[in-house]
């Protein structure tokens, strides 16, 4: 870690050939186009202005040119434009003005002026914050619960997985404590491994939401706040305050030490403030406050539901099993869950086991249920989140209920209540059948084991509730997301790696061939094999005159045939027009037949010259593979991922979506696409999570989807320019489309989109863009990029 920098500079003159020395950090949510097109803009303006400038990008594929001890301690100031956490410790005593990353794009000149009167960055402060407009901005609230979650979510899988393998392999049935694992066996220590885990899941999820708040100050008091929330027996309550204290927890230990940050105290003790002064004033506090504030109407709440529920056990079995499960999926651990938990495994030693039973089929619904809606509707969840739907349905068939806290803690209002429903109607269905179950435990682990009666209908009441439950889930996420945007249309992935018009791809693969055609069956488009390393010219029949070719039937274009409006003779045949693969035939252009009459090795322009119609095949016709292929040129171009199969000067749509629908079958020309329609479908929800539109007349869609078999990137001009929502009003000229597998793996297209980033943002580079003349010449101007 960097040492603190001195004090600031003054205005003290050294002479005239003194520089300005600036420092620089840009991030983003996902790190890929932002990060580098603001470092771009922030080098430019200061090279304009004679300033000396050092950016460190804290990209997708890691931090980069990182900013040394010397480096600070030299600069005259910092401008940190960001649209995510940066830790600023290292900036201590140096003019640190803190923006959002589209600031750093928009208006770099400015921010290199106001950097230079910003305030001095204090220890444990803050720094100078200007807000950035335009685009669809997530609330800091928002964005520091889903820090907390995401961290949650590893607790969570390892501690519940181990806990579900350890009853399963060493466990038991026993009417006096539910399924037991014998002391002090294998399966005992295994088990509490994963108690472990569980334990630490509630601190953790409070922790790191008051991180997210107010920095590394907030991470002691919000991790003991959460486990004092958990930890009933603090507040005399027979159950802890579960997930929903640790969320209550973590926000106030955050909002609590940035109000502490700004009080004013005394120089020589600003140095202990962020390591000993503010956490122990913050834990303190908040731990007293939720015992002696909080705690109390939380041990009132179990005790006086308790008696509610001993006062209805002789009311109807669907109300009270119905009331059961409502109780048991709220809190998943909590005081109200836990209070219908112990009611019912209390009722088992009298003798009256179904009210049990009711609890026993509702237990499991919330982990299943979740779980589900992540395999029914993929589109709507992240990877990360995708990954706990497949440990949750594992925790849930051991009841362990816990395995949903993740998805409630990331959208309570759509989660809780689905969850709620789907619990209320099994614990209703086991009513109603009388299905019982003999020992403390829940889920469809105590059926197989033999403690429930009444099997058939408790997998009923355990399968309708788990589907009503992911049912509802997926509803109200869509309806969610359709009210957030203020527009109709189907449910966008929810919670990704950020908000703003940022292309989401990470883990793509970077192995594809360069150059390579991949033959996909296509719903929209067909395109014909092409793998053959012959001759362009058919040895079965003569060659036809290329005005006479089909374009429908015809194989992938490639830059090396040069189009024309009738047939040439031989004499005329450029050497870049020698036989090549069969890929290589453009649909629309003339094909020089003749050329393909000699060994591949021997196509010169000096060939006598022959009318094209006439030429037979030559049977002796060496392999074309003899003669590198002038395709082979493209693979240069942004490693192979774009060639002149997907590039188009000339972009016909009139409005976004029309375009990402013409930029799909586009891509579709590379045999890259297996779905168009898909493919379509899923840049078009990218969209309603916040536009592309990056800017400088340029837009950005991109998909991440099964739809494509491999990395592909295509490129089209449009000369009106489209209306993309950009934050800079500009219309989009320059449009780039990439579409990347779901299970693709490695960063090499994170690179090739950092360089490409950094290389729109050159003024120069554009205007060449615009004016190329074809599809070969904008691939020319492409190669630039590497």
């Amino acid at each position: 870690m960097t040492s603190p920098a001195g004090p600031p500079p003054t205005d003290s003159g050294s002479g005239e050939q003194q520089r300005v020395r600036l420092l620089a950090v840009t991030a983003c949510p996902t790190g890929i186009a932002h990060t580098y097109m603001a470092a771009e803009k922030l080098q430019q303006a200061a090279e304009s202005r004679g300033i000396d400038m050092k950016v460190e990008t804290q990209g997708s594929i890691g931090a980069e040119n990182i900013l040394d001890d010397n480096d600070v301690s030299t600069a005259d100031g910092i401008i940190v434009a960001a649209d995510k956490d940066v830790d600023l410790s290292r900036f201590v005593g140096k003019r640190v003005l803190t923006v959002g990353v589209a600031e750093g794009i928009h208006h770099p000149e400015r921010l290199i002026e106001r950097v230079q009167s910003a305030p001095v960055h204090e220890p444990g402060g803050g720094a100078a914050v200007v807000s950035s407009s335009g685009g669809k901005e997530r609330s800091v609230g928002y964005k520091a619960l889903m820090n907390g979650v995401s961290y949650m979510i590893p607790f969570v899988v390892v501690g519940g997985l181990l806990i579900a393998i350890s009853l399963s392999l060493g466990g038991h049935t026993d009417p006096s404590g539910g399924l037991v694992i014998p002391k002090d066996s294998f399966w005992m220590d295994v088990n509490n491994i994963g108690v472990i885990g569980f334990t630490l899941m509630v601190p953790i999820l409070s922790g790191y939401i008051a991180y997210a708040i107010g920095d590394r100050p907030a991470l002691v008091p919000g991790m003991i706040g959460g486990w004092i929330a958990n930890t009933g027996a603090l507040y005399d309550s027979k159950a802890g305050a579960g997930f929903i204290g640790a969320i209550v927890t973590g926000f106030l230990a955050g909002y609590l030490v940035l109000w502490i940050k700004k009080v004013k105290v005394p120089k020589f003790v600003q140095p202990i403030m962020p390591i000993i002064v503010i956490p122990i004033v913050a834990t303190t506090a908040l731990g007293l406050f939720f015992i002696y504030v909080l705690g109390k109407p939380i041990s009132w709440v179990f005790e006086h539901l308790t008696d509610w529920l001993s006062g209805m056990t002789g009311t109807s079995a669907i109300l009270l099993g119905a009331i059961l499960g409502l109780m048991i999926s709220f809190d998943m651990g909590g005081p109200v869950n836990k209070t219908a938990f112990l009611f019912g495994a209390g009722l088992i030693a009298t003798g009256n086991q179904t009210v049990m039973g009711m609890c026993a089929a509702a237990i499991p619904v919330m982990p299943l249920g979740q779980g589900l809606a992540t395999l029914v509707r993929r589109r709507l969840y992240t990877e990360q989140e995708r990954e706990t739907g497949l440990a949750s349905l594992f925790m849930g068939c051991f009841g362990i209920s816990e395995g949903a806290i993740p998805f409630a803690a990331a959208r309570p209002a759509q989660v809780i209540p689905a969850n709620m429903l789907g619990g209320a109607v099994a614990g209703a269905i086991a009513g109603v059948a009388g299905v019982e179950d003999a020992v403390p435990h829940g889920g469809p682990i105590v059926a197989v084991l033999g403690a429930v009666s009444g099997v058939p209908m408790f997998f009923v009441a355990v399968v309708i509730g788990t589907v009503v439950t992911a049912l509802t889930t997926v509803a109200l996420i869509d309806l969610s997301e359709r009210g957030r945007r203020g527009e109709p249309g189907a449910g966008t992935v929810v919670g990704t790696s950020g908000p703003g018009p940022e292309p989401v791809l990470v883990g793509s693969r970077a192995g594809a061939v360069p150059g390579a055609v991949g033959i996909v069956a296509q719903r929209s488009v067909a395109t014909l094999p092409t793998s053959a390393p012959a001759p362009t010219t058919s040895s079965a029949a003569p060659a036809e005159p290329a005005a006479l070719v089909d374009p429908a039937a015809s194989a992938e274009p490639a830059a090396s045939v040069e189009p024309s409006a009738s047939p040439q003779p031989a004499a005329s045949v450029e050497p870049s027009a020698s036989p090549q693969p069969a890929a290589s035939v453009e649909p629309s252009a003339s094909i020089e037949p003749s050329a393909s009459s000699q060994p591949a090795a021997s196509a010169e322009p000096s060939v006598s010259p022959q009318p094209a119609a006439s030429v037979q095949p030559s049977a002796t016709a060496e392999p074309a593979a003899s003669v590198e292929p002038a395709a082979s040129v493209d693979a240069e171009v942004l490693s192979g991922y774009l060639t002149e199969a997907t590039v188009s000067v000339r972009l016909g749509a009139g409005d976004k979506e029309g375009a990402i629908h013409e930029m799909a079958r586009l891509l579709a020309r590379s045999g890259k696409v297996a779905d168009v329609d898909e493919l379509v479908a899923t840049a078009l929800r990218r969209e309603e999570q916040g536009t592309t539109g990056l800017g400088e007349e340029i837009a950005i869609p991109h998909a991440k989807t099964d739809a494509v078999t491999a990395p592909v990137v295509g490129f089209a001009r449009s000369a009106e320019g489209i209306e993309w929502g950009s934050l800079d009003g500009t219309r989009a000229k320059l449009v780039f489309m990439i579409a990347v597998p779901e299970a693709a793996a490695g960063d090499e297209h994170l690179r090739i989109l950092a360089l490409l980033s950094r290389k729109l943002m050159d003024t120069g580079f554009r205007e060449r863009l615009t004016a190329a003349a074809d599809e070969s010449a904008v691939l020319g101007v492409l190669r630039e990029v590497g």
